[in-house]
């Protein structure tokens, strides 16, 4: 199971959080490529945890947008090969799940990063 910060189940890698903003260039050297290649590789098991009560249809995830009041499925919508995202009654869209996570999280893409490579056991 890969947990999400909202998420109930307790966390496989849980760190205590440091509140202490670290320098601009330490939080820059985060490996975008690799955290998004980790997270692709298990996207249903990272989908169904940060976006639950969703559904597989092929190859998309269909859930509920966590950021309105999204009562039935179908127009929040990620690619589960590519990872790209798009509320389609928004026009809220994303390419890849960093920018996932930073819009259901609202977060930073670093922030998002640092969060998806610690839910995946990942070195950021």
């Amino acid at each position: 199971m890969i947990p999400s910060e909202r998420a109930s189940a307790a966390p496989i890698h849980h760190q205590a959080r440091d509140h202490a903003r670290p320098h601009a260039a330490v939080r820059a050297r985060v490996d975008f490529a690799a955290v998004n290649r980790a997270a692709l590789a298990v996207c249903p098991l990272v989908l169904g945890r940060i976006l639950p009560g969703g559904k597989r249809d092929g190859q998309e995830y269909i859930a509920f947008n966590p950021r309105r009041a999204d009562r039935h499925l179908g127009s929040f919508r990620i690619n589960m090969r590519s990872g790209k995202w798009a509320d389609f009654a928004t026009g809220d869209r994303g390419g890849d799940l960093i920018s996932l996570v930073a819009y259901t999280e609202d977060k930073s893409q670093v922030d998002a990063a640092r969060l998806l490579a610690r839910m995946l056991g990942v070195r950021s």
